[in-house]
């Protein structure tokens, strides 16, 4: 698919989201890190999901099923399967009930991070999950690239878009500062971040959708070559169709005019 014909595809996911937010959720979760686990799926600490159109978020997290399960927070690393179950049984009883939802994520694609790593998870726990349609999964990290270009903005592209933009997220960590964070056993910490981050995609979101987010991109990146670019930017907007219609007219007649002088 050529630069433009991505370019266009990613703008009208962008139209659909502003126009039907409420048939989108944003998700993100945090986890033991993979390089701890010796091959095995890694434990999760809390999923979070955000309505756009409502504004609420739904946060899974093992410290409030702990709560729920009357386990003192000193208690829940010696409990931490049992707690990680409850956690996910309530997420996955949520995901039964949004299934006809588009999912919303950044990079959730493979069985290391992702919805395959939550199901294998739930598995492990002796359970089986609900499964979301891959039809129904928004990479967010693969819309950016094909709105602005494979090199819109540095490594790691989370971090960077969001210093760019000077979007401050209070309780943000980085996924280094995130695999310290549950080695310290912190999972209230790691709960906000990632709580943090499905606001902070909703924020990307608005600002693209309002040619408001700040990228390293150049036209040619976005559009493809430059008079190609030029012309598929203009036709694609309003004012771009007008100036063509007036452009026509003249060509038309001047065209015209010069062709009844040779023969009249």
């Amino acid at each position: 698919m050529s630069r433009f014909l991505d370019h266009r595809e990613a703008g009208k996911i962008f139209h659909d989201f502003e126009k039907h937010k409420d048939r989108y959720l944003i998700i993100h979760y945090s986890c033991e890190s993979f390089f701890d686990t010796n091959g095995a799926t890694p434990r999760i600490t809390a999923i979070a999901v955000k309505s756009p159109s409502s504004g609420q978020t739904d946060l899974f997290a093992v410290h409030k099923a702990a709560e729920l399960m009357k386990i003192k927070p000193e208690d829940i690393v010696e409990r931490y399967e049992e707690v990680e179950r409850m956690m996910l049984d309530d997420f996955f009883t949520f995901v039964q009930g949004h299934l006809d939802k588009i999912w919303i994520h950044w990079n959730m694609r493979d069985s290391n991070f992702g919805f395959k790593a939550l199901e294998q998870r739930y598995r492990v726990l002796g359970k089986v999950p609900a499964i979301i349609p891959d039809q129904n999964k928004l990479d967010m990290a693969i819309l950016f690239r094909k709105y602005y270009g494979k090199s819109y903005i540095g490594d790691p592209h989370i971090k960077a878009l969001m210093d760019y933009n000077g979007i401050h997220v209070k309780d943000f960590m980085s996924g280094k500062d995130e695999a310290n964070a549950f080695k310290n056993h912190e999972f209230i910490r790691l709960s906000f971040s990632c709580a943090g981050k499905v606001n902070l995609f909703d924020k990307f979101l608005t600002r693209a959708i309002d040619n408001e987010l700040k990228t390293q991109s150049s036209f040619r990146d976005e559009y493809g070559n430059v008079p190609l670019g030029i012309y598929n930017f203009a036709n694609e907007s309003a004012w771009g169709k007008f100036l063509f219609w007036i452009a026509n007219l003249l060509i038309g007649g001047f065209a015209g005019g010069y062709i009844g002088k040779l023969f009249f």
